[in-house]
């Protein structure tokens, strides 16, 4: 079975990081509570050279908060659009972005839930487990606007519906009890400083 999936489809190898990173700056990863995390995006209508840049400063910025998936308003951009980096269960590597991304829905006869841990950029420090199906299925579109089909199993299927969720409002804390809310804030309130300390090290690192 091939080892790499760049836009769901198989190749023999990519680099890593992915070339669209080497593109790109780092963006500021927005955080629980401004308002762009907590509404639904717009869809993108316009695909040209500043999606494209767009694209390769959220790969960019992804790596160096140690992501492996980022939408566009966790840099602050009210567009419906993620990129991801990431494996599957068995190990397989998973490349791309998706515009416009809607999640399939899923059969409830067939699916299977796995409460496993998550974590998110813009929740920095929190990791919480959260119930999500073992598959995903994402349709959408590149950034030249031609259609694709993203498929994904485990972690990565978690990923596919996580990233989609924001793309929608939603953060992951938003399917927590309340309990487990106030435990994942208080994770942030004790780790955060150090998750941000950590990305500013990366960036200058880029930058020296």
């Amino acid at each position: 079975m091939p080892r790499v999936f760049v836009q769901g489809s198989p190749v023999d190898s990519y680099p890593r990081p992915a070339p669209e990173a080497l593109r790109g700056s780092v963006r500021r990863v927005t955080e629980i509570g401004e308002e762009v995390l907590h509404k639904p995006c717009r869809d993108v209508t316009e695909f040209g050279p500043d999606l494209a840049a767009l694209i390769d400063d959220m790969f960019l910025t992804m790596y160096v908060a140690d992501g492996a998936g980022l939408a566009a308003n966790q840099v602050g951009v009210d567009l419906r659009l993620f990129v991801y980096d990431c494996p599957d269960d068995d190990g397989v590597r998973h490349v791309g972005h998706v515009v416009n991304p809607v999640l399939d829905p899923l059969d409830p006869a067939g699916r299977r839930l796995l409460d496993e841990g998550e974590g998110c950029l813009s929740v920095p420090g929190a990791v919480m487990d959260v119930p999500r199906p073992d598959r995903a299925v994402v349709r959408g579109l590149d950034k030249d606007g031609t259609a694709l089909v993203i498929e994904g199993t485990g972690y990565f299927a978690r990923c596919l519906a996580h990233e989609t969720d924001h793309v929608n409002g939603q953060v992951y804390l938003d399917r927590l009890s309340k309990r487990d809310r106030k435990e994942a804030l208080r994770q942030v309130a004790d780790r955060r400083d150090e998750v941000f300390a950590r990305r500013a090290a990366k960036t200058a690192a880029l930058s020296g």
